[in-house]
């Protein structure tokens, strides 16, 4: 037994939602363009959003009242049939196919493994010479104002002594 839904379907009251804030919204607008008022932008923008609010009633109304005959929900719900055909061969294989592309991502440490925490770890930092330390200091430059006291400071790498220097400047 088929029931054929006839005039508004099954979700009117979405339906005369978003009638009704067409309807409001035009009214706000058509105030806001053509009534003498002093914050005739304000209805007029107003009227504009609350019009566009009504697409989300249409949309749920449309989306309410599309019809899927059960065989095509058949896949969805769990209840896929045995098909000898063309259709069921190919939807078996494409089954296989996802599955093992799937484990095989979870079997080699891929993007849903559990391994992906100790996976994003950095590396250890690798030892260092002096020589190289010595090779790879490089000077540091604070900028310097006009009004400002500025005192820089300069640094040395791994036990060498620091020489103090200060820089002040006055104001002009």
């Amino acid at each position: 037994m088929e029931t054929r839904l006839r005039g508004l379907g099954r979700c009117s009251c979405a339906f005369w939602l978003a009638v009704t804030f067409d309807i409001f919204g035009l009214i706000v607008l058509m105030v806001g363009v053509f009534g003498d008022l002093f914050f005739y932008d304000f209805l007029i923008y107003a009227g504009a959003i609350i019009i566009f609010l009504s697409l989300i009633w249409w949309v749920f109304w449309y989306t309410g009242n599309i019809e899927v005959p059960p065989e095509e929900l058949e896949d969805d719900v769990g209840l896929l049939k045995r098909d000898r055909s063309i259709a069921g061969a190919m939807r078996r294989l494409s089954s296989r196919l996802s599955n093992g592309i799937r484990n095989s991502f979870r079997r080699n440490g891929g993007v849903h493994s559990r391994r992906g925490d100790l996976d994003a770890m950095p590396p250890l930092p690798r030892q260092t010479t002096q020589a190289h330390t010595a090779q790879t200091q490089a000077p540091v430059t604070l900028p310097m104002a006009q009004y400002d006291n500025v005192h820089t400071v300069s640094a040395a790498v791994d036990g060498e002594p620091i020489p103090i220097s200060t820089t002040e400047t006055s104001a002009i």
